[in-house]
């Protein structure tokens, strides 16, 4: 599964993991592992696009700026601003409503990022978060994104290099080990 698939790719990468948070285009997802990086529980985001990479994309074309802008201007937030809205319609007409209101687009963005972060926050806290935590998914290329969930998780967070292919790495991995005697 797909979830076996990103639990594996973590471990190869990062064999002390527990939790890994996958933020993807269409879902979101939060998994706990073992030693041996098997599963053992996970929680999933998959009946609304609020908090994935879709969400992100969505909002930075109501903003109208691009998606790898949103980290510098949130690094700029000066007011503390909060979306409610967990869906992604009422979000981007609540992210609209607060420009057309004249706040700054850097403390919008701040607000998106933490909204996310509180979402999967509330997935997290289904299945509880052991560290050390790895952030996988598009979503993990977005160092403004990362920055919110440390902050909401209180805890630091692993990001590898390319964080979109982890569960591609995990399905090679899985089906190396079943189609082969290697150990490698």
């Amino acid at each position: 599964t797909e979830i076996s698939c990103h639990a594996k790719g973590v471990n190869v990468l990062y064999p002390q993991a527990k939790t890994i948070i996958d933020i993807g285009g269409q879902d979101s997802k939060v998994i706990s592992v073992n030693e041996s990086g098997n599963v053992k529980n996970f929680v999933m985001n998959d009946k609304c696009a609020a908090g994935t990479g879709k969400f992100l994309e969505v909002i930075a074309r109501a903003m109208e700026i691009e998606i790898d802008e949103m980290p510098d201007y949130a690094q700029r937030s000066e007011v503390f601003l909060e979306v409610s809205s967990v869906c992604t319609v009422f979000a981007e007409s609540e992210v609209i409503s607060l420009f057309s209101q004249g706040y700054d687009k850097a403390d919008i963005i701040a607000a998106i990022y933490r909204s996310i972060a509180r979402r999967v926050r509330g997935l997290a806290n289904q299945i509880g978060v052991v560290p050390p935590v790895v952030m996988t998914g598009g979503g993990a290329k977005n160092k403004g994104l990362v920055n919110a969930f440390q902050e909401a998780l209180g805890l630091p967070i692993t990001v590898p290099d390319d964080p979109q292919i982890i569960g591609a790495l995990g399905a090679a991995h899985l089906a190396l080990q079943k189609n082969c005697s290697c150990t490698e």
